[in-house]
């Protein structure tokens, strides 16, 4: 049999998709990759992701020690192209780490993406809605949230009440079944507070949030909602979606 040469090369485009955004999520991640796919991916972007190494349980120490890895796993997404935006899926490691300290390690290897963290996502939604006093529901150990709460504290928030479930594995805290997860949610909120935040990139929370608000009357902020929204407002896609919360009904502050 003869194979044929085509006479002329093919002609590329620039990119297979408009735009593209990174995620560096844990080893044991169950939920980021599929609520961006849910949430975030379509025809105009694309979304690509890495995982890096962690090992539960669910302490400072083990969050801390995903940071040398950053530069690494950000640099594993496409290598030597361009990204857009890149987003770092780890809540409780952003506040042990660092907002900024991530944001450089990422873009020692990613120089022009944007780059997105839950509890910065989080404090933008937040802000969007005017909040100023929130109750927190997170599903880590007493130990573990604290320096959730002072995170918010230094940010100004006034904190009406903050609930842990306990949980030590961020497996388990992928289990935690929606029915549960808005159970959970109106008993952790409290009538004077402004909002409600729910850490965590494992809680399947995002996929609720619209239920969550109509059960309880208030804005409802998650970790993953927060980051695609912040992600899908720095692609350019303003579309409203108020089937998945009123905060993909908002725009992103500063544009």
């Amino acid at each position: 049999m003869d194979l044929t040469l085509a006479s002329r090369a093919p002609k590329l485009d620039d990119r297979p998709l408009e735009k593209r955004v990174g995620l560096i999520i844990l080893a044991t991640d169950h939920t980021s990759e599929v609520d961006f796919q849910r949430m975030v991916a379509g025809e105009r972007i694309g979304v690509y992701a890495t995982r890096i190494p962690y090992a539960n349980p669910v302490t400072p120490e083990n969050l801390r020690a995903m940071q040398p890895s950053l530069t690494a796993g950000a640099a594993l997404i496409l290598p030597d192209e361009p990204l857009d935006v890149v987003m770092y899926s780890c809540t409780s490691a952003s506040v042990v780490i660092g907002d900024a300290e991530i944001e450089t390690a990422v873009k020692a290897a990613k120089p022009t993406a944007a780059v997105v963290t839950p509890t910065a996502a989080a404090v933008s939604g937040l802000r969007a809605f005017g909040a100023e006093r929130i109750s927190v529901l997170t599903p880590y150990t007493l130990a573990t949230s604290r320096s959730m709460a002072d995170y918010f504290e230094g940010l100004g928030f006034d904190i009406a009440r903050f609930t842990c479930l306990g949980l030590t594995d961020d497996r388990e805290m992928a289990r935690i079944s929606p029915d549960e997860i808005v159970a959970f949610a109106k008993e952790a909120t409290t009538p004077d507070s402004d909002a409600l935040f729910i850490s965590c990139t494992a809680v399947r929370a995002a996929g609720v949030a619209a239920r969550i608000e109509a059960a309880i009357g208030k804005p409802v902020v998650t970790s993953n909602l927060a980051t695609a929204w912040a992600c899908l407002r720095l692609c350019g896609d303003d579309t409203p979606r108020p089937e998945r919360g009123r905060l993909m009904t908002l725009a992103y502050p500063g544009m």
